[in-house]
């Protein structure tokens, strides 16, 4: 089997915690080649996000096009964009070609609280890519701001929310629950046929940074590795859940990036 080709469109950690960094670190380790098209730079550490800088729309098309020009490429995960130009020049891409699996992680924020997405970003990700993309995974914050209400913790708020999302053009969705408090992680998959709850106990470990970029970026790889939806989610979640509770690591004084290649290490 030729390993298949994964794309992040996605801003950049230099602190390799999140972002593009933690999205290639996942297609390697699930057996895909990836690629990085960086949609947003960022100065940031285990500490929190100092600066930003987005680059022109221009140039993250053309990024989006010298890849898909050239490459074949099985799934594409899309995270950090920076502002409104941004989104509407992914959806631009998106509209002109005929993609595999399209995952979108609507990132707003830096798990730190930091803003990480200028201007009408919500809104523009709600008008422009939520009709063309396969599946979206938001955490409880970014439903609520995509939605325009107020974060739900609750199941009936969470489905409520996600009915709102397909309403307004997903095709899926994924509503995350590692903001929800509970000795379990619960995540409900929304899609065609209903509704899918996966659960996993709760990890106590400080392994934290990049878990949304770490679970959409493994949706995408075992979608492009062939699973169904809901059992590339399956999957994806079971992955997460052995990278939090991985080695750890020792990558500055605040919380650490979780330990992606976990299923390669011989413990003793």
């Amino acid at each position: 089997m030729k390993r298949p080709n994964c794309l992040s469109i996605a801003g950049s950690d230099p602190s390799g915690g999140a972002g593009v960094q933690a999205d290639l670190r996942t297609f390697a380790a699930l057996g895909c080649h990836g690629m990085a098209v960086v949609a947003a730079l960022t100065a940031q550490n285990s500490l929190g996000v100092r600066a930003t800088h987005v680059p022109p729309a221009e140039f993250l098309g053309a990024q989006i096009d010298a890849v898909l020009d050239d490459v074949d490429v099985a799934a594409i995960k899309i995270g950090m964009l920076g502002d409104a130009a941004n989104v509407a020049a992914v959806a631009r891409r998106l509209r002109a070609r005929a993609l595999k699996f399209v995952v979108l992680d609507p990132v707003l924020a830096a798990s730190s609280g930091d803003a990480l997405a200028g201007g009408d970003v919500a809104g523009a990700i709600v008008r422009e890519l939520l009709p063309l993309v396969d599946l979206a995974t938001p955490n409880v914050a970014e439903a609520a701001r995509l939605c325009g209400d107020a974060e739900a913790c609750d199941v009936e708020g969470r489905r409520r929310q996600a009915r709102a999302l397909m309403a307004r053009g997903a095709k899926a969705v994924l509503m995350k629950g590692g903001h929800v408090a509970g000795d379990e992680s619960v995540d409900l998959l929304f899609d065609g046929e209903g509704e899918l709850a996966l659960s996993a106990p709760r990890v106590a470990t400080r392994n934290t940074r990049g878990t949304g970029c770490t679970l959409s970026s493994a949706i995408a790889a075992h979608m492009a590795l062939g699973l169904a939806l809901r059992d590339a989610v399956a999957a994806a979640k079971d992955f997460l859940t052995g990278a939090l509770r991985g080695d750890d690591l020792h990558v500055g004084a605040g919380p650490q990036p979780l330990d992606h290649f976990w299923q390669h290490r011989t413990k003793p």
